[in-house]
């Protein structure tokens, strides 16, 4: 790193130090979405474009269960054992993770 470049970005550099909330890195981010990328690397071999939709919409709704501190294969089962026997079509959004319970014991994500 040159010095012109430092002094260019000063303010920048001791933002951090300013404010104990910024990261140095952005290590926490980078290893937060991995799952997400490795799961966009692996929807390339569904087989076929709607194999890849398909994987698409369950990927995603499996990281909203992530997202809204939900157990995944809980909220899964349950979901896929409710439309077996014969949910509602017209109440989807009831089976939505949102409107599962959390998994106890944890804080939701700020």
């Amino acid at each position: 790193m040159s010095a012109n470049y430092t002094l260019n970005h000063w303010q920048q550099l001791t933002y951090c130090l300013l404010d104990g909330r910024v990261e140095l890195d952005t290590n926490t981010v980078e290893r937060s979405i991995r799952p997400i990328a490795l799961s966009r690397r692996n929807s390339l071999f569904a087989g076929s474009d709607a194999g890849a939709d398909n994987w698409s919409v369950i990927a995603s709704l499996l990281e909203t269960c992530k997202l809204s501190d939900v157990d995944p294969l809980a909220w899964l089962t349950t979901t896929l054992q409710k439309l077996a026997a014969g949910h509602s079509n017209k109440d989807l959004d009831s089976l939505m993770p949102w409107h599962f319970p959390k998994i106890a014991g944890r804080n939701a994500p700020s």
